[in-house]
């Protein structure tokens, strides 16, 4: 693997595939992509870029089409035009809001169509037009972000979730594995992006046949034409390389972190985490992407959306290719200490029963810290508490960072430690003691935990001893596109339609929404035009 080597701190990371990076930063931008309003299709009527939303000293209506469509005509040149609604050559419409809901609900695909009266290739229909309608949706909404909607502080989570895709052919029994890596913010909940290392544009045989042509197999990987992709020589090639890890016992947090440091260190790629085996094939239709690109990706995405936050503060899964990721696409904000990036790891396999234990302990720690400190806050004891557990941080790993095991443990986060990646020494002690305080993953876990819950085919399969590390759940997708697509669309839903404490939603707390959007504004929605 080609590395770089740095002549300051002797360090060797791994070169990546600019053009690589770039595809797939370009591929996740398209959801960024606003519809444009529609404007008078004479090219040499002044009015020819003047969209219809600038209202009647332009345009006025001008009745209406035969299917509904709402006529306009130019007040500069008298052409008139149909703007068509969103549901145009759409058969069955009024089942949309339905079929929308029971996605939302957990209902599997089945069980829809009898519910809505429909069929799969319908089903499969509406469910490209729900994704339309929602990255069009979104696009909209998060376009004053793109304009520097003014934030003072985001405290993002990122972390990844994996899906399983079932086999279709009973000659070949292998599932496909895909990772999907989203940030949301812990204080509002919203979700800035939901990525899955699919490319279902990509045809596989022509990308074979041209990456044959180039001699791509021939290539290192930073320097080919298809890098982002996985080829079958780089399948074949996983194959060789598969090491078979026991699976690790209950031990003590800090053994954990260690161990995943051990992990990426016997990577020939400290970035790259993905694994293949002979239980695993790679997708027939579409291409999955290389993960680590998928990351460097939806990083570079999150830095469009960001140009109106005066602080980031990022709290990573500890994965090496998450790490890399943020820290290479948000370089010049770190650098101007705009932003900074934590690692937190969490261990959640402990029972409910050592759960509450921990969190007991937590707060008996915590009253007696009152009780020697009456006059302080309690923020001011947190804080204290976590400046004392400071002074014992351990070193771990190559490259000796520094953890922080949080002293105050709830439910969702029973053993928690934080390793602060951007420490340039230049934050004083309470400072830093606030942002250790900060560090949570719950965001995005709670995300995470809503799409195993209200997305059928996405919940968490279930694995047979007989099965030869082969995966069967009988809800799962057959297509990872349905994948990448419900993802997008549920992105939407949580964001816009799932209101929480306060009968607020996502988007209300961040202030993208005034309230409670209904589906039918998805639905119908059409480049800043009122529906009638």
């Amino acid at each position: 693997m080609p590395c770089l080597h740095c002549k300051l701190c002797k360090e060797e990371p791994p070169l990546k595939s600019n053009q690589g990076i770039t595809e797939e930063r370009n591929r996740l931008s398209k959801e960024l992509q606003r519809l444009l309003a529609p404007t008078c299709p004479n090219p040499a009527c002044e009015n020819h870029h003047m969209p219809i939303t600038k209202g009647s000293d332009h345009y006025h209506r001008f009745g209406k089409t035969h299917s509904g469509s709402q006529r306009y005509r130019c007040k500069a040149c008298c052409r008139t035009f149909a703007v068509a609604t969103a549901t145009v050559r759409q058969k069955a419409p009024h089942q949309n809001r339905t079929i929308f809901s029971l996605l939302m609900n957990k209902a599997p695909f089945r069980r829809i169509c009898e519910a809505a009266g429909t069929h799969p290739g319908p089903l499969y229909g509406k469910l490209q037009f729900l994704t339309a309608q929602c990255r069009a949706f979104s696009a909209e909404r998060e376009h004053r972000l793109r304009e520097g909607l003014p934030i003072r502080r985001l405290y993002l989570a990122t972390d990844r979730q994996e899906y399983v895709v079932n086999w279709s052919r009973q000659e070949d029994r292998r599932n496909v594995r895909l990772y999907a890596v989203g940030t949301a913010d812990n204080e509002t909940g919203y979700v800035f992006g939901m990525h899955l290392n699919f490319d279902p544009t990509l045809d596989p045989g022509a990308v074979e046949r041209e990456a044959q042509a180039c001699g791509d197999p021939q290539t290192k990987r930073p320097f080919r034409r298809y890098a982002r992709c996985w080829l079958a020589a780089d399948y074949d090639y996983a194959l060789q390389r598969q090491t078979h890890r026991g699976q690790r016992g209950h031990q003590p947090l800090t053994d954990e972190i260690q161990a995943v440091y051990d992990e990426a260190g016997d990577r020939e790629d400290v970035e790259a985490f993905e694994t293949q085996s002979l239980a695993r094939r790679l997708p027939s239709a579409g291409m999955q992407i290389h993960a680590e690109y998928t990351l460097y990706g939806h990083f570079f995405y999150l830095r469009q959306l960001f140009g109106g936050v005066e602080k980031l503060r990022f709290f990573l899964d500890q994965e090496s290719g998450i790490r890399a990721a943020c820290l290479t696409a948000f370089q010049p904000e770190i650098a101007a200490r705009q932003a900074d990036a934590f690692y937190v790891r969490i261990d959640p396999r402990l029972t409910i029963t050592e759960k509450r234990v921990a969190v007991a302990e937590s707060r008996k720690i915590f009253r007696a810290a009152q009780q020697a400190h009456p006059t302080m806050s309690e923020t001011e004891v947190r804080l204290l508490l976590i400046k004392q557990r400071m002074s014992t941080m351990a070193a771990l790993g190559k490259w000796q960072d520094r953890w922080l095991t949080h002293p105050f443990p709830h439910m969702s986060e029973p053993r928690k430690a934080v390793c602060y990646l951007t420490d340039l020494g230049d934050y004083d002690e309470e400072h830093r003691a606030w942002l250790y305080n900060k560090a949570s993953l719950h965001g995005i876990d709670r995300f995470f935990m809503q799409v195993r819950r209200r997305l059928s085919i996405l919940e968490r399969p279930i694995t047979s001893a007989s099965a030869f590390q082969r995966t069967w759940y009988g809800y799962s997708a057959y297509n990872p596109e349905s994948v990448s697509r419900l993802l997008t669309i549920f992105r939407v839903y949580y964001n816009y339609c799932l209101a929480g404490k306060g009968e607020a939603t996502p988007a209300m707390r961040l202030g993208l929404a005034k309230g409670k959007v209904a589906l039918e504004d998805i639905i119908y929605f059409r480049a800043g035009i009122q529906e009638e």
